[in-house]
This record gives C-alpha cells, structure tokens and sequence, in this order.
C-alpha cells in the first residue's frame, strides 16, 4: 500500500479520507433513527453487493447499489419532526415497521396501534378514527416529502445524481402497493430493490435467525420483494448470508467500496458541512446549529491564539458534534414539557454516539474526543463522560462555550432564544459556578460581538485582587514576598489567601496550584508569563 503523501492528508497526522468512509460514518447515525444498531445498513451493504454479484449486474450498478444502501434511509431524519407528531416515538415506529409486510389490513393496524396511545380509552379512540380519517393523506405528504429530501440531501453530502435519484423509491413495493407513486416491478429501479430486500433481511437474520429470514423472504417474495432476487438468495442462502452477522461490518463493506482518490482539505470540510447540515434538520429548532457553533468556534479559536490546527479541528469538531442526536427519538427533543430520568439519561449519550460514529472514520479519530466532549463541564458535571477541568483541554473548553452560547441564543421547545446579552450572562454564570472556562468563554463572546469586560470574570468568584495573589501563591512567593509585590501588608495578603482557599474549598497552595492551572488562571496575562 502507498503510504499517502503531505498533500493528501486531510488533518494533520491524520490518514486521508474518502467519501466512501463519511458515508459509512452517515449510515451508523443513520442506523440509530431507524432503531437498529450500528453496522445495520453496513451489513445490508455486504449482503447487496453479494447479490449484484451474483446476478451479474455491471461495475456501475454494483457501485449504486453500494452507495445507495448507505444512504437510502438518509430522507427519514429530516422528516423525524412530522412523523413524531403522528405516531409519537419516530425512532420506535420505524424500528417496528420491520416486522411486518407492510401493505392491506396489517399495515393499517399496525399504523393505528401507533398513532393512538394514549392510556385513555376515549382519547384512544379518537385519535384512531382522526388516523382513519385523515392518517393516509397525512403519511402520503410525509413521504412525498422524504423522498424529496432524500435525493437533495445525498447530493448535499457527496453521491452523484444517479444515486440521489433511486432513493425516490425507498417505499415502493415489488407489488405496486407502496407509496408514493406505486411503482411497481420493473418500473423500481434494480438498485432498489435490491436494497429494500437486504435491509428487511439484515434486521430478521440479526433478531431472529437465518431460517426465520428465509421464511420471511418465502412469504415476502413477489409482495415486498422481486421474485427473481429472492430466488437469487435462496438458491445458496448459506453463501450469501455467511457472516453478515458477526463480522466487522466496516471492514467487509469499505472493501467493496469503488475506487476513489482521498478528499482534500477543502472536500473534506464541505462533507462535513453537509454532514451538519443533515444532523440539524432532525428538528425544526436546531436548523444551522452545527455551522454556526464551527463558525463560532474557530473564531474564538484565533481570538485566543491557538495555531491553525487547533481552528481546523474545533471547525471539523463543530460541524458534525450533534451527529449523535439522530439516536434520540423527537418525542424527547421536541418535548415541551420536563424530560423524565429516562429521556435525560438518552439526551446524555449523544455526545458519546457522536464520539463512536466519528472514530471509525480513521481521517476523524483525531477530532472525535474533541466533538464528543462538547458538553463536558469543568466541575465534572457535565455528559457523556463526566470529565472535569483535567480532561478537558483548551479546544473542548471553547468548544463547550460556543454550543453552549449558540443553544441559548436559539429557541428551544420549552422555551424562546434568550438575547445575546442574556446569553452572555449565562455563559459568565457558568464561569463563575466553575462550570465554563473563563478565557474560552470570554474568546467566544468576543468572537460572538461582545464588547470584552475590564473586570474579568475569574472562576469561583475570585476578585480580580485574589487572583494577583493567587498567581503569586503559586508560583512560590511567601506572604510577605506577595505583599511586598502588591504594596499590601502581610496581613491583608494573608486576609486574601484565607477568601481564596475558602472561595476554592482548598486548604493549601498544591491545591490551589493545581485549580489555577486546571482553570487557566496561571496561563492568563499577569504574574509568571
């Protein structure tokens, strides 16, 4: 294997990426909407290019099928928001729909069951005869609608138009019973069909075996699915469906990835923008979020005088931190009302989400801890992790202020967008509970258009006066060494290092060393630069 040269490399002492990688990355964020685990479209990926192959299908179709396979669901999340307001739990709905032949009787049960639950018997059966009278109009538009985003979306995120075309008929049917056009047999392009057939078998051999597929293909075929290919399958099931499960996925399917050069720095960065761009519109609330916290954070980035691969990585960061939201259902992130312990406990794991999808991308491992720890805190009170000042470097601590300043300025469900001025209030609260870092937050605010405090605002409520002490304390002078420097008695500054252990809960100088350099006090201008 050549060893890729300084031109190629997309991040410093980073391996190039592909295209093909980002979209394998897209599809495991794309797996957690559908309600299936990570390597979901991976797998269906493998198991639909051993058919293309099989059936003899040219160079050019096998590699649609590929891309087409990992991005074919990439129209649900931006629909997310709609579908929630019909059946409650998007991600839940989806994830059921597997289990069932999707047409007739069934499918109206199925979707009924779904869209009325609430406990009350009389509120149930109202919303059961609204879903009746008004239910397919209603999915008829939010398909319509999906399909329309999927094509736009695939393009947005680097597939050519050919591919971004096939996704139109992600819920078309063999047997023309599906929506939105009723496309049926020839007129569902191969591409296709094959992909509806391995992402249903994916799910069944996973949860319930391979004769439990094989019974699902038999009862499916030439309703579903198109008889040939699942007669293609079950010519030599053993062979086609050989370590489908069980196998590392992103290994299997990237070596049937087409030939393609790395992206360069540029490409990679456009990928990654619309990669952003897609994980926002899982709700109507956060629409431009990612773009703007990248763009927020790598101005604060220079403000603060980190060098350029630090503004690189807090931008790569940035535009794809909230990629793990798409694991959380919009009943959770479109709730007005207080989440319950449970909905709180999955709205802290995207972060991590995040942190796992980008570390398979082998281009990204170097700004996954930094996107993943976007909303860490220096007190340790903070998610996913919990980590505290130690762990957490300048580019997290910018990075953390810049969400958390664009979250505020945006509205919510719960709540309206707070002003600039209110916004900025709340990030130096957070400094002053110890929650923020103090320079990255005042480097935000500045990037954001804030006029810069002459008084700053130190951490633990510290003076401006004790934090001269502080930065004398710590680098060795005595009492009387610090009053001297100050032109302060011994006593007032011994009166000064009583507030500072109290104000820090330390009881002597490592300790009040150790909080100073965790909280950037030691680094600021002042004493000892």
């Amino acid at each position: 294997m050549a060893v890729p040269s300084r031109a190629d490399r997309s991040v410093s002492g980073s391996p190039p990426t592909r295209r093909a990688e980002l979209l394998a990355a897209l599809s495991l964020a794309i797996d957690l909407g559908l309600g299936q685990p990570m390597e979901h479209m991976l797998r269906a990926c493998v198991l639909g290019t051993r058919i293309a192959q099989r059936i003899e299908l040219d160079q050019a179709q096998q590699d649609r099928v590929f891309y087409a396979t990992l991005v074919s669901w990439i129209g649900c999340h931006a629909d997310s928001y709609d579908l929630a307001g019909v059946f409650g739990d998007d991600i839940g709905f989806r994830a059921d729909t597997y289990a069932i032949d999707k047409r007739g009787v069934p499918l109206v049960r199925f979707m009924v069951t779904h869209a009325a639950t609430d406990p009350r018997w009389t509120v149930r059966t109202a919303q059961t005869l609204a879903f009746l009278a008004t239910g397919r109009k209603t999915l008829d538009r939010i398909i319509r609608s999906h399909c329309v985003s999927a094509g736009v979306l695939a393009t947005h995120v680097g597939t050519d138009e050919e591919v971004a075309a096939l996704l139109a008929y992600a819920f078309e049917r063999w047997d023309g019973a599906g929506l939105p056009d009723g496309a049926r047999h020839d007129t569902i392009p191969i591409e296709m069909r094959i992909v509806h057939l391995c992402d249903t078998t994916e799910v069944h051999v996973r949860e319930r075996g391979r004769e439990a597929a094989i019974e699902m293909l038999r009862a499916r075929r030439g309703t579903q699915f198109d008889p040939d290919l699942v007669d293609a399958v079950l010519s030599d099931p053993d062979e086609l469906l050989a370590g489908v499960v069980g196998s590392d996925a992103w290994e299997a399917a990237l070596a049937n990835a087409p030939a393609e050069r790395p992206l360069n720095a540029g490409e990679l960065t456009d990928a990654l923008t619309a990669i952003g761009d897609f994980a926002d519109l899982k709700s109507p609330y956060t629409a431009g979020h990612s773009r703007a916290v990248a763009s927020l954070a790598t101005d604060a980035a220079r403000v603060a005088g980190l060098d350029p691969e630090h503004h690189r990585n807090l931008l790569h960061a940035g535009l794809v931190h909230d990629l793990g939201r798409l694991g959380v259902s919009n009943a959770v992130w479109d709730k007005q009302s207080p989440l319950t312990t449970a909905e709180l406990e999955r709205v802290r794991l995207h972060p991590y989400l995040t942190e796992r999808i980008l570390n398979r991308v082998p281009g990204l491992a170097a700004i996954a801890p930094l996107a993943g720890a976007h909303h860490e805190r220096l007190d340790g009170s903070g998610y996913a992790r919990g980590l505290k000042a130690a762990g957490l470097d300048q580019s997290s601590r910018i990075l953390a202020a810049a969400d958390r300043y664009r979250t505020a300025t945006e509205p919510r469900p719960h709540r309206s967008a707070r002003t600039p001025a209110e916004a900025a209030e709340l990030l130096r609260g957070d400094v002053r509970d110890l929650r923020l870092d103090g320079p990255s937050v005042e480097a935000v605010l500045t990037s954001a258009g804030h006029r810069a405090r002459r008084r700053h605002a130190w951490p633990a409520g510290l003076t401006d006066r004790e934090v001269e002490v502080l930065r004398r304390l710590i680098h060795g002078l005595s009492n009387r060494q610090i009053a001297t420097e100050l032109s302060i008695t011994e006593k007032t500054a011994r009166n000064h290092l009583e507030h500072i252990y109290a104000k820090l809960g330390v009881a002597n100088r490592t300790s009040a060393s150790l909080f100073a350099v965790q909280h950037g006090i030691v680094d600021s201008p002042g004493h000892g630069n």
